[in-house]
Formats: structure tokens, C-alpha cells, sequence
């Protein structure tokens, strides 16, 4: 019921709202995805570590945003999409919600260490949900994106 009632906020400050559904938008966010994944990959091997987490995170995120937006779904705050991903499609939400996380930690604080070999997990696990999304987009028809916006009406 919270996470209900966080979208519904989120909806009533026009953060959430229902759109036309656009594969062109939804391949935009792809193509970034996959430029993000590929820059934090440069980044590692420069020993750029920090901003490597970083950019691996946005790299989640945009390739969520390509299932919204293949769904006609656009939302502009993180925490919502990582709620829409769950409680909408019924999807695992916990590595993106890890690399947040992470995002937030190595982006504002400067109390960490991390090491190569926790920016390369990072990725790994990127890798793995980044085509688990984009693997449930290629499978998406319009019955099933009818379906899921009138799930997401209903919750919110």
C-alpha cells in the first residue's frame, strides 16, 4: 500500500503519467543503456572506478526507461520506475535498486573504498538485468502493453 500511495503522489505532481507508446523512444533509451554499460567498461580499465558505478547505474536505469516507454509509460523519478518494474510487470527489482545504491554512496559520500573487482561485479550484474529488460521488451505485444497500463492505472 505505501508503494501505492508513492506513485499516486508521484502521478499527482505529474512525475508519472501515461503516454503514447514509443519503440522509438524505447530504442533511444536502449542505445544509451548500452553506451553507458560500454563507457563504465573504458572506465574500469582506466582505473576510474567511482564514476564507473556511476554511469553502470544509468545504464540500468535507461534500459528501464525502454520498457516504460515501449509501454507508453513515463516517469520521471527513479525510485517510481524501480516500484513500476516490481509491482507492475512483476519483475526483480533488487539489482538496480543494489546499484542505486551504490550510485548514491560513491556519488555523494567519501567515506568508501571500492575495488576493480566490485565495479566489474557491478557491471556483471548490469549486464544480467540489462538484457533480462530488454529480453521481456522483445516479448512484449499489444495485448500485454494494454494489460500492464491498465495495471498501473489501477495501482495508482
Amino acid at each position: 500500500m505505501k508503494k501505492q500511495n508513492f506513485l499516486t503522489k508521484i502521478k499527482s505532481e505529474g512525475k508519472l503519467e501515461l503516454v503514447e507508446p514509443s519503440e522509438e523512444i524505447s530504442k533511444s533509451y536502449i542505445k544509451k543503456s548500452e553506451s553507458y554499460i560500454s563507457s563504465a567498461k573504458l572506465l574500469i580499465e582506466n582505473d576510474r572506478l567511482e564514476e564507473s558505478i556511476s554511469i553502470t547505474y544509468y545504464s540500468m536505469y535507461y534500459m528501464s526507461l525502454a520498457l516504460l516507454f515501449r509501454l507508453g509509460i513515463k516517469s520521471e523519478n527513479h525510485t517510481a520506475t524501480m516500484i513500476i518494474i516490481k509491482e507492475v510487470f512483476d519483475l526483480d527489482n533488487s539489482d538496480i535498486q543494489k546499484a542505486k545504491k551504490e550510485r548514491v554512496d560513491k556519488q555523494y559520500y567519501t567515506d568508501f573504498e571500492i575495488s576493480k573487482e566490485d565495479a566489474k561485479t557491478l557491471i556483471a550484474i548490469a549486464d544480467n538485468f540489462n538484457i533480462k529488460i530488454y529480453d521481456f521488451i522483445q516479448k512484449l505485444n499489444n495485448e500485454k502493453i494494454k494489460k500492464y497500463r491498465e495495471k498501473l492505472q489501477q495501482i495508482t
